[in-house]
């Protein structure tokens, strides 16, 4: 895979920056015992993660991947859910090994580093303010910052026309299917990481990276 011609990386948040499964699961528990529910595993809150937490909320009251909570319940557990969540952003949240050296590698080839997240920025933005990673960043898109929200190609494209590149100029690094769907319907490249909440293997993206500081050697000897 050629990235010399790249001008820009977009990252996806959870799963791909941070590991945030254990606040999520913290919260969507937290949720489910205010509304008379059990709790679930860590691990089965980490299936339902990727579409923001409106879906989120859902699915952790139904426990089901396509789960439509009554509207009542939902809107009780979402109010709940954002307000204790929001309280606990990185309570055990942490950044993934490798995130750190990889931004500070990027940004000494001068390339604009953007997030592409479908978190709110009522979320994104605390949480990446709270784990000091926001200042790497030229630009954050949330899941409610336009009208539509990866897979959707809008995010892609309006990050485009901000720094004024080609969608074939920016990258896009994820863990989930919504981050190559995106990023192909943009006609940008898909790069996925193997250490995420998605199975990198099967997403389809152009490269997979068990470490984004291999990102800079990929794209270090690129002509400006």
């Amino acid at each position: 895979m050629n990235l010399q011609d790249i001008k820009a990386v977009a990252f996806d948040l959870d799963g791909t920056l941070v590991d945030s499964i254990p606040d999520l699961a913290a919260a969507a528990n937290a949720m489910r015992q205010h509304l008379g529910l059990t709790p679930l595993a860590d691990l089965r809150i980490q299936e339902h993660v990727g579409d923001g937490i409106a879906s989120l909320v859902h699915r952790a009251i139904t426990d089901q991947r396509e789960g439509q909570a009554e509207s009542a319940q939902w809107e009780a557990g979402f109010t709940f859910f954002v307000r204790y969540y929001h309280e606990h952003l990185t309570d055990r949240t942490s950044i993934y090994p490798g995130v750190l050296a990889a931004l500070d590698l990027l940004k000494a080839l001068q390339l604009p580093l953007v997030v592409i997240t479908n978190k709110s920025e009522y979320l994104a933005v605390p949480l990446l303010e709270q784990l000091k990673l926001r200042d790497s960043f030229s630009l954050i898109i949330g899941g409610d910052t336009l009208p539509e929200k990866k897979p959707s190609a809008l995010p892609l494209e309006h990050v485009c026309q901000v720094l004024g590149i080609k969608p074939a100029e920016l990258v896009m690094v994820g863990d989930s299917h919504n981050d190559v769907l995106a990023a192909r319907a943009a006609g940008s490249a898909a790069v996925a990481v193997s250490y995420g909440y998605g199975d990198a293997a099967n997403l389809g993206a152009d490269l997979v990276l068990d470490n984004l500081a291999e990102l800079y050697d990929l794209m270090k000897n690129k002509t400006r």
